[in-house]
């Protein structure tokens, strides 16, 4: 009977982080962004992603630049309330730290305003022709032909992403370690080999 009620309450207090969570996602994106303020609350993320949002080549950290800004608060609602597992950026994405809602809303819109340097890290290049037939068939229809996503459908921006970081995203998803990963690309991907998941992304990596 305790085992029970133990496992009543943690469904109950899934349920209220889903709605919550939601809320916070919904209510940032309608609020208007102060892209000084954002400036100002990136300095929490510039330690890891540089202060130009590139990220790192060898894939330990994304580019962020000009991702999009519905992308950018969805992946901090999903750390923030643990649907995405990313321990390194749960003391960044918390509210006590970041901020409140707004301040999600400025560091997003902050973070989309930063140029795409287009100088990110690439695979080997040795298999394109087979990455590129695996682009085509499987992610322009939500990723678009260039990567640049769609912001309205919360697709994220793909472009001059790192091939490192992508590699590990997709293996990921594919192996059930993404709890936030998108069902319809998860049916997409669940049979690749790895040698596929690296020839797509290795493609992607140079768009």
């Amino acid at each position: 009977m305790k085992s029970f009620i133990v496992f009543c309450v943690l469904i109950y207090q899934a349920i209220i982080n889903s709605v919550f969570a939601q809320d916070v996602y919904e209510q940032a994106l309608l609020l208007k962004s102060n892209l000084e303020h954002g400036k100002n609350s990136y300095k929490l993320c510039a330690a890891c992603h540089l202060d130009n949002g590139a990220g790192k080549k060898n894939g330990s950290f994304p580019v962020i630049a000009a991702q999009h800004k519905s992308v950018i608060i969805k992946q901090l609602k999903d750390i923030q309330y643990k649907h995405r597992d990313s321990p390194t950026m749960y003391p960044f994405s918390d509210a006590k730290t970041i901020g409140g809602v707004q301040a999600i809303a400025d560091v997003a819109a902050y973070i989309e305003s930063l140029p795409d340097l287009g100088n990110n890290g690439l695979g080997s290049g040795e298999r394109l022709v087979q990455g590129k037939a695996l682009y085509l068939n499987n992610c322009t229809g939500c990723h678009g032909l260039d990567g640049q996503g769609d912001a309205q459908l919360t697709f994220p921006r793909i472009k001059s992403q790192h091939y490192e970081y992508l590699l590990r995203q997709l293996k990921w998803m594919r192996d059930g370690y993404r709890a936030n990963s998108n069902p319809d690309m998860l049916d997409l991907i669940k049979n690749m080999s790895d040698l596929e998941l690296s020839d797509l992304a290795d493609y992607v990596s140079r768009l």
